[in-house]
């Protein structure tokens, strides 16, 4: 069966690092190897979505002893849809679930679902900036304490 969306694991990595690095922002850098560790990846490949998005302006590093990445933009403006954006293109809407180019019957029976997967996706990515992720993460452990 085909995937119901077209969010690469690059992607997803490339998410996943940003907030991180983001709740680690101003207090200090994070490295590749750090990150590969927290989100259980190969090191090799998120280190190469961390050079693209350092390449593309979201993040910056420094090589060396106390080195790593660091972002170089506002958590506040970046959206999750930026970060997907950066590393896959253009969000699209996946192929059909059975993975056919054409539907054997006239109308596809779960266009419509789709169609409202995508849209609600889409929305949250794009109405999601770094911050409101921190943020929440932050809620959530304050709330868990008490």
């Amino acid at each position: 069966m085909g995937r119901l969306l077209r969010i690469s694991d690059a992607a997803n990595f490339a998410i996943h690092a940003m907030v991180l690095i983001s709740q680690a922002n101003g207090r200090r850098r994070m490295s590749v190897m750090e990150l590969a560790g927290i989100l259980d990846v190969s090191e090799a490949h998120l280190g190469k979505v961390l050079q693209r998005l350092t390449r593309q302006g979201f993040l910056m590093s420094r090589r060396g002893p106390g080195g790593g990445f660091e972002l170089a933009r506002d958590p506040h403006e970046v959206t999750l849809l930026d970060v997907v954006s950066a590393i896959d293109g253009p969000l699209t809407a996946g192929p059909c679930l059975l993975g056919r180019p054409l539907c054997v019957s006239k109308r596809c029976a779960m266009l419509g679902v789709l169609k409202k997967v995508h849209k609600l996706v889409f929305d949250h990515l794009e109405g999601t900036r770094l911050s409101d992720v921190v943020e929440q993460d932050l809620h959530h452990l304050s709330t868990a304490v008490h």
